[in-house]
């Protein structure tokens, strides 16, 4: 057993709704800690540097691979994404949950490099409202929406990696049931 605080990593397709879950059981649980992820994609409106992600330069991103600054990477729709590692360790040393919010790629190496870590899938209720929640978004490109739907497929097949899927067909209900399992242990 680790004297750590537990590491809840989040994953599932784009549109899947892991943000508002995330930010409910946030809600719930104030205690957790998000981590705040680097990416090398553009603000979406709204988005605040250090608040949302830390928007990085491509050569700001090289320079966090090659020394070991990320506990995780990986490219997704064009765009590169991570979890700058000495935030995880300094909080999880503290003995405050870390909650990551990240895509299936990531939490492949979180899986290799963190054996305590606790990985929860999130699924759509079906592929039809993945759909639809992707494109109400309003924020890309049909050709981005595009790529995201073929990365989904790919993704949810991944589901049986993980230590828990939980689906998301209700948020309050689904923000619970993480909680319940990542951080109590029950379920």
């Amino acid at each position: 057993m680790s004297d750590l605080a537990p590491l809840i990593v989040v994953s599932g397709p784009s549109g899947v709704g892991k943000s508002t879950v995330v930010t409910e059981a946030l809600r719930l649980d104030p205690s957790i800690w998000l981590s705040v992820s680097a990416t090398t994609r553009s603000p979406r409106p709204g988005e605040v540097n250090g608040e949302h992600y830390f928007f990085l330069s491509q050569e700001e991103f090289d320079e966090l691979v090659a020394t070991g600054g990320l506990l995780e990477w990986a490219e997704y729709a064009g765009n590169r994404y991570g979890t700058p590692r000495e935030a995880v360790a300094a909080h999880r040393m503290a003995g405050q949950p870390v909650l990551l919010e990240i895509e299936v790629q990531g939490a492949r190496q979180v899986r290799s490099s963190v054996a305590d870590a606790t990985l929860v899938f999130l699924a759509p209720p079906t592929a039809e409202i993945l759909e639809e929640r992707l494109r109400n978004r309003g924020t890309e490109e049909e050709a981005v929406v595009a790529a995201r739907l073929e990365v989904a497929t790919a993704e949810l097949a991944a589901a049986g990696e993980f230590d828990v899927v939980l689906v998301n067909a209700e948020v309050g209900q689904c923000a619970q049931a993480l909680l319940d399992f990542a951080i109590r242990g029950i379920g």
